[in-house]
């Protein structure tokens, strides 16, 4: 049985760069936020080690004192942040929203805002995780620029790895693109964009073993699947571009969404198909995913949603 079901004038899910900018808004409206941070408070970027590229931060910062910046900020202008997970919900009858969190305490909201943010898909292996920030990265924009010079490896076979692999190409010494089939699944634009940049080797039919190193990365060992053969590449930066995962599943039974699971907001705003719910960040986005891209749009929904409240006659 649940407890005794909480009102709750707007209620954001999950925290970062766009829940916690959602937060910022909507505690400067009055509107009472209650943000619930989900099982990795402050998102991706508390896994992140230099954050080079956010404005207004001249000497650069850590990924996890930005967010803990981010939420002092929420907190200190009103909004109540909470530790605990929304296990489910239920969007069918209009506003209130009904929402659980971690199976028990039920929350009726006026309005949602979801910032439930996107997972880098990994390799899995050990090592991997070990140096995750310490040479392994999954955002060659947020972190190429550290590898300026150097020799880097990228995983992946699609677009997106064939456009940071032309990024990173740009900046770095040399690039080996690891594809585990004999062919890339990018669009042919983007494989004669990899196949004419001079400083990129595409080693085919290869798969990553081990990355190398003991407290940053310094190779990284793999072998070919046809032969098995193995060799080791000295490298400095070890980059995995083998797709995201949006954090949504939750809300497939309700919200409108894409074959891959990100969130569809009406052009220009927040909105989704379901009045009194917004999305922002990375669960809308699979193009940009920086974290100030994804602060504007948590921004974005905090006014949609303060715009729809007013609207309803909502006093605040």
């Amino acid at each position: 049985m649940s407890e005794n079901v909480e009102k709750v004038e707007c209620l954001i899910i999950g925290s970062g760069p766009a829940g916690y900018t959602a937060a910022i808004y909507a505690a400067r409206a009055d509107m009472k936020p209650v943000l619930y941070e989900g099982m990795q408070p402050g998102g991706q970027l508390t896994i992140t080690t230099d954050v080079e590229n956010y404005p207004g931060y001249p000497d650069g910062i850590m990924g996890p004192e930005m967010m803990d910046n981010f939420k002092k900020q929420a907190v200190r202008l009103g909004t109540d942040v909470r530790f605990g997970m929304i296990t489910k919900v239920d969007f069918s009858n209009g506003a209130p929203h009904k929402v659980w969190v971690d199976d028990k305490h039920e929350i009726e909201a006026e309005s949602v805002i979801i910032s439930t943010g996107a997972s880098a898909k990994w390799l899995g292996i050990e090592s991997e995780t070990r140096l995750n920030g310490s040479g392994v990265s999954a955002c060659a924009v947020c972190d190429g620029f550290f590898y300026r010079g150097l020799d880097v490896a990228i995983v992946g076979a699609g677009d997106t790895a064939a456009e940071e692999a032309t990024y990173l190409s740009k900046i770095c010494n040399k690039v080996y693109m690891l594809v585990r089939r004999d062919e890339m699944r990018a669009s042919k634009a983007m494989q004669h964009r990899v196949e004419n940049t001079e400083n990129i080797e595409v080693l085919f039919n290869t798969e990553t073993d081990e990355i190398l190193g003991d407290m940053e990365v310094e190779g990284v060992r793999v072998h070919n699947n046809i032969t098995n053969e193995k060799k080791e590449i000295p490298v400095k930066g070890f980059f995995v571009a083998i797709g995201h995962t949006p954090n949504t599943a939750i809300f497939k039974d309700f919200v409108d969404m894409d074959d891959q699971g990100y969130i569809i907001a009406k052009p220009g705003t927040a909105k989704t198909n379901v009045e009194g719910v917004f999305a922002c960040g990375d669960a809308q986005d699979k193009i940009y995913r920086q974290a100030v891209t994804a602060a504007g749009t948590g921004c974005m929904a905090a006014l949609d949603a303060e715009r729809y409240l007013s609207a309803k006659g909502h006093v605040m």
